[in-house]
């Protein structure tokens, strides 16, 4: 069942481990992609220019251009190209950058390779890229809150007019959030339904709901829209008029 999801896929696989590389293409071969593999950052912006894939998988420390500079360089080319990085134990700092400069997932190592290839199946599946058997309508084409404004079908944020450049996964967070005002959700919770994951790490949804906080509500001191339900989760509480 699982090429049903992402045969025909060109996924390009960066990383400078040769048995991480292999393994991960041999999972991601099995279910149908068209697999590329490259085996340092230099070589990584070469394969993409040569042929642009549908998603990269991108080890974060690499020696030479790192998968920081990888990204970026690809994200600048390429804005909506889907990037999962692989970073080890202990390199927070390195992917919360990561997730800012516009990864769309992190996978710690070591992991299971069945699981990174469903979550490249879910990423795939939320940018479009896959067709859903069973497709979610959006209740709304524009969700507002005050000066929260969310375009769900040009996907555009802005905030009193001006724009808010979000990830995937923090755009398709907020408008779930929003799409479910004063439900309060779990971080598993959360992780099944934006992401589509029954198993993983939630350490995805901390992550992203501090970056999407950090970008609708500046004053940490003041927290609005985006509240923490201590011990329970997190619920999105409107401040403004509009539906939501």
């Amino acid at each position: 069942m699982g090429s049903v999801g992402l045969v025909n896929h060109h996924v390009l696989v960066v990383d400078d481990d040769p048995t991480v590389s292999d393994v991960v293409r041999r999972y991601l071969e099995k279910d149908g992609c068209r697999v590329r593999l490259a085996g340092d950052g230099e070589a990584a912006l070469a394969a993409a220019n040569a042929e642009m894939p549908d998603l990269v998988v991108l080890d974060l420390m690499m020696p030479g251009i790192d998968g920081i500079e990888v990204c970026r360089r690809l994200r600048r080319r390429a804005p909506d190209l889907p990037v999962v990085m692989l970073t080890a134990l202990g390199e927070e700092p390195d992917r919360v950058l990561g997730l800012e400069v516009g990864a769309d997932d992190y996978v710690t190592k070591p992991f299971s390779p069945r699981e990174l290839t469903l979550r490249i199946r879910s990423i795939l599946r939320r940018t479009g890229q896959v067709q859903k058997s069973q497709p979610q309508p959006q209740p709304h084409s524009t969700l507002a809150d005050g000066d929260l404004v969310v375009d769900t079908s040009r996907r555009l944020v802005t905030m009193a007019g001006v724009q808010v450049k979000l990830t995937k996964g923090e755009f398709d967070l907020l408008v779930f959030l929003m799409n479910h005002a004063g439900r309060t959700w779990t971080h598993q919770q959360l992780l099944e339904k934006v992401w589509g994951w029954s198993v993983g790490e939630t350490g995805t949804v901390t992550t992203a709901m501090a970056r999407l906080r950090a970008k609708i509500q500046p004053d940490e001191g003041f927290p609005k829209r985006i509240l923490t339900s201590y011990g329970a989760g997190y619920r999105f509480e409107r401040v403004g008029g509009g539906h939501a």
